[in-house]
């Protein structure tokens, strides 16, 4: 079976665009030293590595980061 020429780039497409759906678009958390540091102290936690918190806690850190960048 051929396709016409203009099918192709849309099956591309659609394909790119339905790949975070399969595979559960999880957002991954990033941090950066001084702000970890910063949210540490500001939330009255212990250090800890941050690979070493809980998905909860790296969440926690992730919306208080993006609070903190828009002021």
């Amino acid at each position: 079976m051929r396709f016409p020429r203009r099918i192709l780039p849309c099956i591309l497409v659609a394909g790119a665009l339905a790949a975070p759906l399969a595979t559960g678009c999880r957002r991954t958390v990033v941090y950066d030293e001084p702000s970890y540091r910063q949210w540490e102290q500001d939330t009255h936690r212990q250090h800890r590595d941050f690979t070493q918190r809980t998905d909860a806690e790296k969440r926690q850190y992730d919306d208080w980061r993006r609070d903190h960048e828009r002021h």
